[in-house]
């Protein structure tokens, strides 16, 4: 409830000015004390590489998933505003329609994903992330248990292509080198592209954060740090093959 969803956050208020907590810190407790007042429901997997629920990942992959307007009061308390508006007040990232992800043949998408996926991505999983779901994601570190470390060449750049339609969504690494890349990606849990290595002709980010192509498969959500824009994206979602390939 709101008054509930208050309380939380005035106590968090004050444990962080008794403390002196960092502020990275202080939200990643906001949304881990706070996940159960998201209204999506859960959704249970048994098996290895199948869809988690959304507490079933790092608390920092929420962010922006909480009840409409409290994440907002969360990030004005622990002065994070400014942060997230100047990571997203530039040219990027250009921002896409709600009417997107409207409703097509297949879920938010006209067909499933391609049945032979890159990296050994497990195919139902993928289908279910990119086209039956805006508020989930693969498991944190999924990627890792995939062959993408095995395979991925660690000198040039790698072309990401969309599950569904194979267009390029993101071409990393750009601006900075592989092992940078992979660090990256290691500490958040996922895939995390920069502004310069996203294709900005096939990919849009939605007004919460979500990341999605333009033709409806959900990518991911935005999740700014200090550096900028921080793309934090499943690998099931861009495991496609180019189209014609």
């Amino acid at each position: 409830s709101d008054w509930q969803a208050q309380s939380t956050l005035n106590s968090l208020e004050r444990l962080a000015k008794m403390l002196g907590m960092r502020k990275l810190a202080v939200l990643t407790l906001c949304v881990t004390h706070t996940a159960a007042f998201s209204t999506a429901p859960p959704v249970h997997a048994g098996r290895v590489g199948a869809l988690r629920s959304a507490r079933a990942v790092k608390p920092l992959a929420m962010a922006g998933l909480l009840p409409t307007g409290f994440s907002e009061r969360v990030a004005d308390v622990l002065g994070l505003s400014k942060l997230s508006s100047k990571a997203g007040s530039g040219m990027y990232p250009i921002v896409g329609d709600e009417a997107i992800m409207k409703k097509k043949a297949h879920g938010t998408s006209e067909m499933p994903v391609q049945k032979d996926l890159r990296w050994n991505c497990d195919y139902e999983t993928a289908d279910r992330i990119c086209n039956f779901n805006r508020h989930y994601a693969e498991y944190a570190g999924y990627w890792e248990t995939t062959t993408f470390l095995k395979e991925v060449d660690r000198e040039k750049e790698t072309t990401y292509y969309d599950s569904v339609t194979g267009k390029p969504l993101f071409i990393a690494p750009r601006g900075r080198s592989f092992a940078d890349f992979e660090a990256e990606s290691k500490v958040h849990g996922w895939p995390s592209f920069r502004d310069e290595e996203v294709v900005w002709e096939n990919m849009r980010c939605l007004t919460n954060g979500e990341s999605v192509s333009v033709d409806g498969t959900h990518l991911g959500h935005n999740l700014p740090d200090r550096k900028g824009n921080r793309y934090c994206i499943n690998l099931v979602s861009v495991a496609g093959k180019p189209t014609g390939a």
